[in-house]
């Protein structure tokens, strides 16, 4: 990456188990249109967390350049969220059209779930 250009690499968590295959084609879609999408891990079929009474989750990674900051970039997946139709009232482990977190911002940890889930760990080994 060359910082002189203002561009940031991170790899974004993408999870959805509901209708997922379309949730997450979707939220690539769109990001393809709105930042540089440098690749894609493949996807797995997770158990949920916290409340088990919910349909599997699917999940991967992406891995995006944008010259955002982390604060916008956090904005913007929210925003993203929002647009694809995330119910924000239902519980914190509950159902999701899709969930877009950071996990890695320009080669540095910032999510803790990366240490917690192994799925995560191996979507970005894909990535390396």
């Amino acid at each position: 990456m060359n910082k002189d250009e203002g561009l940031n690499e991170c790899i974004i968590g993408i999870g959805s188990n509901i209708n997922p295959e379309n949730n997450i084609q979707a939220s690539l879609m769109i990001l393809a249109q709105e930042v540089e999408v440098k690749g894609t891990s493949s996807w797995v079929r997770t158990i949920p967390i916290g409340i088990r009474d919910q349909n599997d989750f699917v999940n991967g990674v992406v891995k995006i350049r944008t010259t955002m900051t982390m604060e916008e970039l956090t904005h913007y997946l929210k925003r993203l969220e929002d647009r694809l139709g995330r119910d924000r009232t239902l519980p914190k482990f509950g159902p999701r059209v899709i969930d877009l977190d950071i996990i890695v911002w320009n080669d540095e940890i910032v999510n803790n779930d990366y240490y917690t889930r192994n799925f995560i760990r191996n979507s970005i080994a894909e990535l390396k």
